[in-house]
């Protein structure tokens, strides 16, 4: 195995450091055709991916069918507006990790009720509140990979000695990959708790509709 850990290690490390979010303010605030979109997105979000060189952040093929599929509102005469873009953004992170129909479902009654409302608490506050938690929380994730490494390295000390650092970098990726696994299960849970409560409250308006 010739991976170094610690290498490993402080290069994740080094990536948190690095991660940067589109804030709403650099979003041009005029609206923008499909090819314009995608080379904003890919300007900003490029270094995110795991082969910048290859990887594609967005296409117009990805765009059009998020709009089919009711993930964003469709553009108005072929241009998309801030929110649209912010929306995008939303997308791209939950695309790892979720479903369509589950993006769907999260993101509907954002969509509803601060897309393009013309108000002073738009979608723009609501991104802006959601990521600038984010930010914040860099250095408790770090600090979780952190104890996750150096619970990982106590592991498996009665393994042949060949095996012994792949078995270590298998244990901290499969503490990792368990972290990601429990989130993944409470994200999905808490998804289905919407869709609950907005199916009762259809059926309850559809009653209502028909004791009228």
């Amino acid at each position: 195995m010739t991976i170094d850990i610690e290498d490993l290690l402080n290069s994740i490390k080094g990536s948190l450091d690095r991660i940067e979010y589109i804030r709403a303010e650099d979003i041009p605030d005029i609206d923008l055709y499909v090819d314009q979109v995608t080379t904003f997105m890919e300007s900003h979000l490029k270094n995110t991916t795991r082969n910048p060189g290859e990887d594609k952040i967005l296409t117009k093929t990805m765009i059009n069918n998020y709009a089919k599929n009711d993930l964003i509102p469709p553009p108005l005469k072929k241009k998309y507006s801030k929110d649209h873009v912010l929306l995008l953004i939303f997308i791209y992170y939950y695309k790892g990790i979720l479903s369509i129909s589950d993006i769907q479902e999260l993101l509907e009654p954002i969509t509803d009720c601060y897309f393009q409302n013309g108000e002073a608490y738009d979608l723009a506050r609501v991104y802006e509140e959601v990521f600038g938690l984010e930010r914040r929380q860099k250095d408790n994730l770090k600090a979780d990979v952190e104890e996750k490494f150096r619970i990982a390295q106590n592991t498996f000390e009665d393994a042949p000695e060949k095996d012994r650092k792949f078995l270590k970098i298998f244990s901290f990726v499969c503490m990792l990959s368990f972290d990601v696994y429990v989130k993944k299960l409470l994200i999905e849970k808490m998804i289905d708790g919407f869709t609950d409560r907005r199916d009762e409250v259809g059926r309850k308006k559809g009653k209502g509709q028909e004791e009228e």
